[in-house]
């Protein structure tokens, strides 16, 4: 390729990549700015770009932080329960994955397919047989009935067992050489190698647990339970709408995520990359 060429294709990627950037940042930009202003202006005008200043407060905020409103029992349901399912799925699914990358053994091909197969298959097909087993298992209206479906998560083993498919097996048969156990030589040898795809699994498993409206909507009745996607909806009703709340609510749910991916950015690169090209 000669250097006009590869000049062209980057300034062209330059171009593609700003425009992606435009259309994922205005709708966060429109919230931003909304979060500002009274709910009225909603009301009125919808979620739009307008900047005005003689409209915009920090009432808002004031609300939030100081208002009669059940906002942060949501929040912190939602933080507490995407602590532990981001934890337990990332240990269970790192150690499946390990299994399968490891070691040889009868039906291992034919397990890891059927693992295919789940990450095939919409959630919305098994909700309703999901949802007869737990209410069998008498664990609606509790956590427990939110946390363990997904603690196995398919797309998470399979992308460890791709990155843990790039590891050398020597590795493994070095550690056993120096007396190490088959627990040792995971926890001590694998696990500290596996940082950057844990942070990039993280992330991802973090976003899907905070923003997962549908099954906890189907197996949560105590509002005091309720996650910080449903609160939200609660707050839209046929008797009227706290759209103050619900605006700047929003706008605060976005800001753990947003974080969590500044702070682990660099391992989140990282791993991913290292997922898509080994195996």
């Amino acid at each position: 390729m000669t250097k006009s060429r590869e000049k062209a294709v980057r300034i062209c990627l330059f171009i593609f990549f700003v425009i992606i950037s435009f259309f994922i940042l205005v709708p966060f930009y429109a919230v931003t700015i909304s979060a500002f202003k009274p709910g009225e202006e909603l009301v009125r005008y919808g979620l739009n770009l307008k900047f005005d200043l003689n409209v915009m407060s920090f009432d808002n905020f004031v609300y939030l932080f100081t208002g009669d409103h059940a906002y942060f029992t949501w929040f912190f349901n939602s933080l507490i329960l995407t602590i532990v399912q981001v934890v337990l799925t990332l240990l269970i699914s790192a150690t499946v994955a390990y299994g399968f990358s490891a070691y040889d053994f009868r039906g291992k091909n034919f397990l890891f397919i059927c693992v295919l197969l789940i990450m095939m298959v919409p959630f919305e097909i098994l909700l309703l047989p999901l949802y007869k087993l737990i209410f069998n298992m008498n664990l609606m209206n509790t956590y427990s009935a939110i946390i363990l479906p997904g603690i196995a998560s398919a797309a998470t083993i399979f992308f460890f067992r791709q990155y843990l498919s790039g590891i050398p097996k020597e590795l493994i048969a070095a550690g056993r050489v120096d007396g190490a156990t088959e627990y040792g030589i995971y926890v001590r040898l694998i696990l500290p190698i596996m940082k950057p795809s844990f942070a990039a699994m993280a992330i991802l498993n973090g976003m899907n647990s905070w923003n997962n409206f549908l099954w906890p909507f189907m197996v949560l009745s105590n509002e005091n339970k309720y996650t910080l996607p449903i609160g939200l909806k609660t707050l839209l009703t046929p008797y009227g709408n706290n759209y103050d709340l619900l605006i700047v609510g929003s706008f605060f749910s976005i800001l753990p995520i947003f974080v969590l991916f500044i702070a682990f950015q660099k391992y989140f690169i990282d791993g991913m990359t290292a997922g898509a090209v080994k195996g």
